[in-house]
């Protein structure tokens, strides 16, 4: 049997539910949401339409979940034509749940203190980890994960080194915003969120997976 056939045939027998995407939607966005409010406390960012999103907050003081929001609308049309019906209407419902959660989370969490090294590391992890559960079930958190996830599979590009790449650039921009000392810990944190996904989401590692 060729490799394209095993993982078709793969494919059908363990396809999700929709009870398995809706809870790892959940989860990966609460994931997600916990990582930026640790980089948000510590006056950290990141790349993608996230550091987009904090750049502009920390710029003009508006609510970052909204430009959250705002931001990822261009960006459904390309989920559609690339992706599929399927991947653009949970990555609608992802963003849509990042941008809630991310607004209410410090009035849920409140932390008195927090190490800024901890800040990185951990919230990089939890947001490598929450975008790894989201891509899993064909998801995303919009913007340029719908860019990397499409080079990925028609490309086979590695989706790690394509998403620090361009989180690359958002952060040069940044250094305009942000003091130098936090971009150069965003960059550690960055690092641990590119990390986890260089190691665990490769091309055709999941492709089984719909």
């Amino acid at each position: 049997m060729a490799k394209s056939d095993a993982l078709r045939a793969v494919s059908r027998s363990f396809k999700h539910s929709n009870f398995e995407d809706i809870q790892a939607l959940i989860t990966g966005t609460l994931f997600v949401a916990l990582g930026v409010a640790l980089f948000k406390q510590a006056g950290m960012l990141t790349g993608g339409t996230v550091g987009i999103a904090f750049l502009i907050h920390y710029a003009s003081g508006l609510p970052f979940g909204a430009l959250f929001f705002a931001i990822n609308l261009p960006f459904y049309w390309l989920a559609y034509r690339r992706m599929g019906l399927p991947f653009m209407l949970k990555t609608v419902v992802a963003v849509g749940l990042m941008s809630v959660l991310s607004e209410l989370l410090p009035r849920w969490l409140q932390i008195s203190s927090l190490n800024i090294w901890f800040a990185a590391i951990a919230g990089g992890l939890l947001i490598g980890a929450g975008m790894l559960i989201l891509f899993r079930h064909r998801a995303s958190l919009g913007g340029l994960n719908v860019l990397v996830l499409y080079l990925q599979e028609k490309k086979g590009w590695r989706a790690g080194y394509v998403q620090a790449a361009l989180d690359g650039l958002i952060l040069l921009a940044s250094l305009a915003f942000v003091p130098p000392d936090r971009v150069a810990l965003s960059l550690l944190g960055m690092a641990a969120i590119n990390a986890a996904l260089v190691v665990n989401h490769r091309p055709g590692r999941y492709t089984a997976v719909s």
